[in-house]
């Protein structure tokens, strides 16, 4: 885990830190990247969401997860102070869930908030800036650190330094905030191009005319709760002990934006799969629904028609 001190002093001899990703189980994928990447972003970060010394940060989320983690780091370099509950906080750094939780209370001072982990959508933010809060939202990726910021999902423009681009459907950067190298198997493709690197997660998306980026995520994966879920994996893990066919989907949820859904073809598996997956899946990439079918539609090319799938209950 990354804290503000072993960052402190990697930067301090020009080293590199080693950040965990989603993994489905106990092995991880790690994102390597240089302490400067995430150090010489600080002053962009604060002054776009006037984080300061005299600040006080609330960070609810696992320090484990890189979102949380950077934040951790921010707010020791700009020297504000973390605190414990939302209520001491000017500052607050969570998930779109966390977000709704938040603009039910009526016991909170008005707060800058820094939303990310998943699409932020502009009703939300209304809610939040009709109690007073500021929010911001960013999209990026352990690979890619910040990609864009805006005030939501539909607002989001490249961050400092940061050039996007859209490349059959997927979304390209160029930035001085990219990881160095990936240890396991490898999400990002890199190229360089002119002397450049640009490096791709798979999300699909575009890039507006205004400069606007939109982002639809990847078509094989789901954010839940902040978390990304490889579905593949998922599938991997679950399938040796599925007596019928199986497939993993992702279906959107009102709290969650979405959530991982297993489709099973014996009936049996609706008893023994759950169980299998909280022993074997961490729990942001369990299924949280279930469903049977007869037979699982295929493709003319004989393959699982996923899109099909996704009408189920």
């Amino acid at each position: 885990m990354i804290t503000p001190a072993n960052l402190r002093a990697a930067y301090a001899s020009r080293g590199t830190i080693r950040l965990a990703t989603s993994g489905t189980t106990g092995a991880p994928r790690w994102v390597v990247r240089t302490a400067a990447s995430w150090v010489d972003s600080f002053a962009s970060v604060a002054v776009l969401c006037e984080l300061g010394s005299t600040a006080r940060a609330w960070i609810p989320g696992p320090q484990d997860a890189t979102m949380n983690a950077y934040a951790a780091c921010l707010a020791d370099h700009v020297g504000a102070c973390t605190v414990n509950t939302p209520r001491q906080a000017s500052h607050a750094f969570c998930t779109p869930a966390v977000l709704v939780d938040l603009v039910e209370r009526a016991d909170l001072p008005p707060l800058v908030l820094v939303v990310a982990g998943d699409r932020l959508a502009p009703r939300l933010v209304d809610r939040a800036e009709a109690h007073g809060h500021t929010v911001n939202h960013y999209y990026g990726a352990a690979q890619l650190s910040f990609v864009g910021w805006g005030r939501d999902a539909d607002s989001l423009r490249p961050f400092p330094r940061v050039r996007a681009e859209c490349r059959a459907g997927e979304l390209w950067v160029s930035s001085p905030w990219l990881c160095s190298t990936e240890e396991g198997a490898p999400v990002a493709r890199r190229e360089v191009r002119d002397g450049e690197i640009w490096m791709s997660v798979g999300d699909r998306g575009e890039v507006l005319t205004d400069g606007r980026i939109r982002v639809a995520g990847r078509a094989d994966a789901v954010t839940t709760g902040g978390a990304t879920v490889l579905l593949a994996d998922v599938e991997d893990t679950l399938r040796p002990y599925a007596l019928g066919e199986l497939v993993v989907l992702g279906r959107a949820h009102p709290r969650l934006g979405q959530i991982v859904l297993a489709v099973c073809t014996d009936p049996a598996d609706l008893l023994s799969l759950p169980v299998v997956a909280r022993r074997e899946l961490a729990p942001s990439h369990r299924p949280r629904a279930w469903s049977l079918t007869d037979r699982l539609p295929l493709t003319r090319h004989h393959k699982i028609d996923r899109a099909a799938q996704l009408v189920l209950p």
